[in-house]
């Protein structure tokens, strides 16, 4: 294969921050322990395998300060730093160890919600975390308060679309608090919820989520269709957007970035896979990339059984 591969490494400038390349490690599940050893090897190896930024797997909000501390944390940054990517880390909304959904909570469930966002962004900055990523995509409890078939809520926070959008803005405006205003604020949303919510509603929220001080808009899942198809009306609102959706294919990603629909793009299964695919590609050696071949065996079948995630390619 000769490719153009250029796009790919070209450094992205976002608020103080500079991303050395268009490649981002996203947030996955792993069952490793985010701050034990094996966690902090499986970070760190895939931020010296050349990705601009690593995202950290999502991690219950009101786990900070408790069991996660700014020291495991600060151990988990430097493995990331020391490998050349920018770390991030995804928030994820459960409570109370369970998994609530919209019409669970009472409205000072909600106001404590909020505040572990604001004490885990806080916490995370003290660690050393370049940013963080409320998660509000794929069905889960941030997005089903967006969606009208998901929140069936008569307060302020369910109904027309400016109520459905709060639980979200108030979350990211908690983490803006606590991270305070130098570090990067991403948000993961799903854009089309098929017979729920379409387009016009999520740039809507887009708009409200940049206002609230978003840097980072994640937009996942893709379209099968076209690189990157779903992301590129986010474009938009002046602020990089990340595009996912097989990334590891080296000429999709490469469309997303240079025909406009993308900043970033996320490369998941991928680096599973292979940690070293973002250098073997600046090298050419497509030949040598051990490539995923969409199994869901031992990433998402391991995930199921709760024993650390492998690859049937390794």
């Amino acid at each position: 294969m000769s490719v153009d591969v250029t796009p790919l490494f070209k450094p992205l400038q976002v608020k103080g921050y500079t991303i050395p390349n268009r490649m981002v490690m996203p947030p996955m599940a792993t069952n490793r322990g985010i701050v034990s050893d094996a966690g902090l090897g499986w970070y760190g190896e895939h931020a010296a395998g050349g990705v601009g930024m690593v995202i950290v797997e999502a991690v219950a909000a009101d786990r900070f300060g408790k069991e996660l501390t700014v020291e495991g944390l600060a151990a988990l940054v430097k493995a990331i730093h020391r490998g050349g990517a920018l770390a991030a880390i995804q928030l994820f909304p459960v409570m109370f160890g369970r998994n609530p959904k919209p019409g669970d909570l009472e409205p000072v469930e909600i106001h404590e919600m909020t505040r572990h966002y604001e004490a885990a962004a806080r916490i995370c900055a003290e660690a050393g975390f370049d940013g963080v990523e409320p998660h509000g995509a794929h069905g889960f409890l941030l997005n089903q308060f967006f969606s009208p078939t998901d929140n069936a809520r008569r307060d302020k926070f369910g109904g027309e679309l400016e109520n459905r959008m709060r639980m979200g803005l108030e979350v990211t405006s908690a983490a803006r608090r606590g991270l305070g205003d130098d570090r990067l604020l991403l948000y993961r949303h799903t854009p089309v919820q098929e017979g729920s919510y379409g387009l016009d509603d999520s740039l809507g929220f887009a708009a409200r989520l940049v206002q609230e001080g978003v840097d980072v808009l994640d937009i996942s899942p893709a379209s099968a269709e076209a690189a990157a198809d779903l992301a590129e009306p986010f474009r938009r609102f002046g602020v990089p957007v990340i595009g996912v959706g097989l990334m590891d294919e080296v000429e999709r990603a490469l469309a997303a970035l240079t025909l406009g629909r993308a900043d970033l793009i996320a490369v998941g299964r991928g680096l599973i896979a292979d940690p070293l695919w973002p250098q073997k590609v600046r090298e050419g050696r497509f030949d040598e990339i051990v490539n995923c071949i969409r199994c869901d065996e031992k990433c998402y079948g391991n995930l199921s059984k709760g024993i650390a995630i492998e690859c049937t390619q390794w």
